[in-house]
């Protein structure tokens, strides 16, 4: 496989990471490195206003590439509390480092938040690879 899936992060099926720590009420959300590389250089991102309520599966950024424009989707409830600003200004960081300095949104985690609905690391490979053959 070409992509760097990491460890210790939840997925969903439309390629979005989440993590969390136990213990913490709070989530940092971005893109997978199969997102990224799927749409290309990455050149305009736009988020919601923080304080935006959100549930699993809403929107919480558009992505603008150079093939496409994007949504990325909340994998959890809660509040924005923090956007990446740094992303208005340095878009290619989704491209360079989606894991780390490409986070996107913190999100405030809804009281009793589960994230059974996510996929681990081997799940979220095997799903690239059926998404690749399809």
């Amino acid at each position: 496989m070409d992509w760097n899936v990491e460890a210790g992060l939840k997925y969903t099926k439309k390629h979005e990471w989440v993590k969390w720590e136990e213990g913490d009420d709070t989530a940092l959300v971005g893109i997978s490195d199969y997102a990224q590389d799927k749409l290309g250089s990455i050149v305009f991102v736009e988020f919601p206003d923080p304080d935006t309520e959100v549930k699993a599966g809403d929107s919480v950024a558009v992505i603008e590439s150079v093939k496409a424009v994007a949504d990325t989707y909340s994998p959890v409830e809660g509040t924005i509390v923090a956007v990446n600003e740094v992303l208005l200004d340095q878009p290619e960081l989704l491209n360079e480092d989606p894991y780390g300095d490409g986070w996107m949104v913190k999100i405030q985690l809804a009281p009793g938040q589960d994230f059974s609905g996510l996929m681990d690391v081997e799940e979220y490979k095997a799903h690239i690879i059926k998404e690749e053959e399809a």
